[in-house]
């Protein structure tokens, strides 16, 4: 180790206690079953209920992650209206509701109302006191009938197509070539309209 000109020396450290900050993971085995004990306590305590609450299919932020689908916050209104369940009742049986969520397509909205009208017509309801059941509990025989208590998964977007072969028009048909046009387009739509329509005055004028 060479020094030159008028600098600080070095001060390596080399007689640290590196043995007192090194993080260990021998607790991994334990915790993995301590975790997997209170899963079994949480679920046996919450008896016949779903051991998840339904959430909605959103897409994912930004151009990379929007093709694929995840669980958001909650069901907006109107998706909970269109589906007949109350905000109030939703909650009640498992349901989250996001007051701040907004639907912005209608492909979206369907998406979740069919969610949602699935987890209503697997619903069981049970009543409060056995021998007096309220309005929306549900019957006898479906207290009786065998329950699942998983919630409906989140659908798969993309069918997978079975492989082919390209035909001739798919193998002409110039992609990059199109997508430009359209864009041109769409973009010079406006400023040709205005020269179509002041060709056309400027030919109302001269017939005059």
């Amino acid at each position: 180790m060479g020094f030159a000109h008028n600098n600080v020396l070095h001060a390596n450290h080399f007689r640290k206690d590196w043995q007192r900050r090194v993080r260990t993971w021998f607790d991994q085995p334990g915790r993995k079953l301590r975790r997997r004990t209170a899963r079994k306590t949480k679920a046996a305590a919450l008896g016949v209920r779903p051991l998840n609450l339904l959430r909605p299919a959103v897409r994912g932020q930004t151009v990379r992650y929007n093709r694929k689908l995840r669980e958001g916050r909650g069901f907006t209104l109107g998706e909970l209206k269109e589906a007949g369940i109350g905000k109030k009742e939703a909650r009640g049986v498992g349901i989250v509701v996001d007051h701040r969520r907004r639907n912005l397509s209608e492909e979206g909205k369907k998406l979740n109302v069919d969610r949602l009208k699935a987890y209503k017509a697997k619903l069981v309801v049970f009543p409060r006191k056995a021998g007096k059941p309220k309005k929306g509990d549900s019957s006898p025989e479906d207290l009786k009938a065998a329950t699942i208590r998983t919630v409906p998964a989140i659908p798969d977007t993309y069918v997978a197509e079975a492989p082919r072969k390209i035909t001739d028009e798919e193998r002409s048909f110039e992609a990059y070539k199109t997508l430009r046009t359209a864009r041109a387009n769409a973009r010079y739509e406006g400023a040709r309209k205005a020269r179509q329509a002041k060709k056309e005055e400027e030919e109302a004028a001269k017939k005059k």
